[in-house]
C-alpha cells in the first residue's frame, strides 16, 4: 500500500489521503460524513472518466503514462489495486467481475489488432477463480500473539481485515517469503505500513522489526 499522503492530487487530494489514513481528524460527525461523501463522488466520477480517457487520450499520452510500468513498483501496485478495487466492489454487490473483465479485454484486443496490425481478431477470454478458505484470521492473530511465524499473505490479510493491530508487536517473523508473488518490495511495503523494517534471516524467512530500536538493528546488520 502506498502510504504517501503528499503526492500531487489524483482522484484523492492530499487532505483526502490524510483523512483515510487517520492522520486528519474531523471535529464534527457532519464534517466526517461530508468528507466521505466527497471521496465517494470523486471515485465514481474517476471511474466514468476512464471511459473518456480510453476513447480520447492520444496514443502518445497514454504511452507516456505507462512508460515506467516495468520499473516503477508503486505504479504497478497502483494498477493492481485499481483492478482489485473494482473486483472487490463488484463482488460485494453480487455482480460477476467476468462481465467487466471479459468485454474489456476482448474489445481491447480487437481494437489493438485493427489499429496496430491492420487486421481483425478472434478473441477468447477465460476468467476463472477458485478460492479455498484456509486459516482463519483469528488463528493468524493468535499465532502472532504467541510469537509464532506467519506468511506474508496471512499478515497482509490480517492488515486488510482491520480488526487486529499487528503493529503492536516488537517483531513479526515471516516464513515462506520466497513463495511466488512475494518479493522484497511487497515485504518492504508491509513493513512500512506497520512502521517497521524488514530483516532477512534466510531465503524463506524474514523478520519485520517494529520495536523502537529497529533502525539500530538495521544499521548494525549492515556493518
Amino acid at each position: 500500500m502506498n502510504t504517501e499522503t503528499t503526492r500531487n492530487r489524483g482522484v484523492l487530494s492530499p487532505a483526502d489521503r490524510a483523512y483515510l489514513f487517520g492522520e486528519r481528524e474531523m471535529s464534527h460527525d457532519q464534517s466526517r460524513r461530508n468528507a466521505e461523501a466527497r471521496i465517494r463522488e470523486r471515485v465514481r466520477h474517476a471511474v466514468l472518466d476512464f471511459d473518456v480517457l480510453l476513447h480520447t487520450l492520444s496514443v502518445k499520452d497514454r504511452r507516456q503514462v505507462f512508460d515506467d510500468v516495468a520499473t516503477d513498483d508503486a505504479f504497478l501496485d497502483g494498477l493492481r489495486a485499481m483492478v482489485a478495487f473494482a473486483y472487490v466492489g463488484t463482488k460485494e454487490q453480487g455482480f460477476d467481475f467476468e462481465d467487466v473483465l471479459v468485454p474489456a479485454v476482448r474489445s481491447s484486443e480487437e481494437a489493438y489488432a485493427a489499429k496496430q496490425l491492420d487486421a481483425t481478431a478472434s478473441v477468447d477470454v477465460t476468467f476463472e477463480v477458485e478460492t479455498t478458505v484456509e486459516t482463519t484470521l483469528e488463528g493468524i492473530a493468535g499465532r502472532l500473539e504467541e510469537g509464532e511465524p506467519v506468511t506474508p499473505r496471512e499478515l497482509f490479510s490480517l492488515i486488510m481485515q482491520g480488526d487486529h493491530d499487528p503493529g503492536k508487536y516488537d517483531e513479526i517473523t515471516l516464513v515462506g517469503v520466497d513463495d511466488e508473488g512475494v518479493d522484497d518490495p511487497f515485504l518492504e511495503r508491509l513493513a512500512a505500513y506497520l512502521g517497521g523494517s524488514v530483516r532477512h534471516v534466510t531465503d524463506s524467512r524474514a523478520v519485520i522489526d517494529l520495536g523502537a530500536d529497529s533502525s539500530e538493528n538495521d544499521s548494525s546488520d549492515g556493518d
